[in-house]
């Protein structure tokens, strides 16, 4: 995410949610609409969701800047989605955005 030639820090968002009953199908649309939206702005690094037995959504986005991350933060479409979310979909949220520090992998 970060090298020696350039330390500007990746930009790694948590996004926990769970669900409305009932919500699940038109929710689904509106996220996948939302994920492609965000594979289109530049800096995208990747966007996985995962979903828990006990109903619980976690999706870990990352972009490879502040300034591109609050471009898809500041997103219109975006935006009005979060709006429906609040008002149509979530029975909860929480979100966490960071600065990634250090990153290993295996194999690299």
């Amino acid at each position: 995410m970060t090298d020696d030639t350039n330390h500007q820090p990746a930009v790694l968002t948590v996004f926990r949610s769970r669900l409305r009953p009932g919500a699940e199908k038109r929710y689904r649309t509106m996220a996948d609409e939302m994920e492609a939206r965000a594979r289109a702005i530049p800096g995208f690094v990747y966007f996985k969701t995962f979903v828990a037995e006990d109903s619980e959504r976690v999706s870990i986005i990352v972009f490879d800047s502040w300034s591109n991350h609050r471009a898809w933060r500041d997103d219109t479409e975006h935006r009005h989605a979060q709006a429906m979310g609040r008002a149509e979909f979530y029975d909860e949220y929480d979100i966490t955005v960071c600065e990634v520090a250090q990153r290993r992998m295996f194999p690299s």
